[in-house]
């Protein structure tokens, strides 16, 4: 597996795997994370003009994508019910989803941000039971409760 930064002429296939992974969600218990519609295009292609959004590929085709940023992310600046682990400077990984073709994507995927910056932050659906499984494998703690713009909930890790 490889990791690269989207190219903007992968836009329908990156859009392929977000709507593979919103009917595995709603398939597993999740219905609500993504609905029928998230992430929107207009931030996906947003995401790849400013250099963010990544696909994971093997043998040239795209079986994860994710959005991967170093600094202070909005989303990340209050938490509840709990606090961050290091207040130190982060990345974030947003938007992370697999084709389902390759087992251990995710994995790859996280692992590859880890590599790119130790402090990675993180959230999820509070149903996202896979998610949240994946995170802990993988040593992530929970931290808290964040709030997204649209005032939804998520898990952070």
């Amino acid at each position: 597996m490889e990791i690269r930064r989207t190219k903007p002429s992968e836009l329908d296939a990156v859009m392929e795997v977000y709507a593979q992974a919103r009917r595995f969600m709603a398939e597993h218990d999740n219905p609500n994370q993504w609905k029928t519609h998230k992430p929107l295009r207009e931030q996906i292609e947003k995401d790849i003009a400013e250099g963010v959004h990544y696909v994971c590929t093997e043998a040239d085709e795209i079986i994860g994508v994710f959005r991967f940023s170093k600094g202070v992310d909005p989303t990340y600046v209050r938490i509840y019910e709990g606090q961050w682990l290091d207040e130190s400077d982060y990345a974030v990984v947003h938007s992370i989803a697999s084709s389902g073709k390759v087992k251990g994507t995710g994995s790859f995927c996280l692992k590859w941000a880890y590599n790119q910056h130790n402090n990675i932050r993180i959230d999820t659906h509070r149903d996202n039971y896979v998610m949240q499984n994946l995170l802990k494998k993988l040593g992530y703690k929970y931290c808290g409760i964040i709030y997204l713009a649209d005032g939804d909930e998520r898990l952070a890790f």
